[in-house]
């Protein structure tokens, strides 16, 4: 059961924009990401490879403070909303819920859950 400062050391990362390195310093070996319903990705290395290629995609990521951060044992949730540029200029918003299970003080497994009918769409950028 992670303590509620760890937890805050994780969101500050992300909305730092260093995402690999959150990747690193806050999830475990074996852990495991989920879009929606499709099938996890495993393995922390893998995790990090992943999210390094998705922001080489982009010109910019920006990530918000959370609109809500709920700790309840072992389970986290973060209500994130990401602003990414692309490298054509257009920046697209995703809201999505993360849904956590930790394993002491790093995160073991991640849910994201998002519409996908609205994820990623077009929005002013934030300055």
């Amino acid at each position: 059961m992670p303590e509620r400062s760890r937890v805050e050391d994780f969101i500050a990362a992300v909305v730092g924009g260093d995402h690999v390195a959150a990747i690193r310093d806050f999830y475990w070996e074996d852990a495991s990401m989920q879009e929606n319903m499709a099938e996890p990705r495993r393995g922390r290395d893998l995790l990090m490879e992943h999210e390094a290629r998705a922001l080489a995609r982009l010109e910019r990521m920006h990530t918000h403070p959370p609109r809500a951060v709920l700790v309840d044992g072992d389970r986290v949730v973060v209500h994130w909303t990401f602003d990414a540029t692309g490298k054509d200029g257009v920046t697209r918003r995703l809201d999505e819920l993360a849904i956590q299970r930790w394993r002491g003080d790093r995160i073991v497994e991640e849910r994201f859950f998002y519409d996908t009918a609205t994820a990623w769409r077009p929005v002013e950028p934030v300055p």
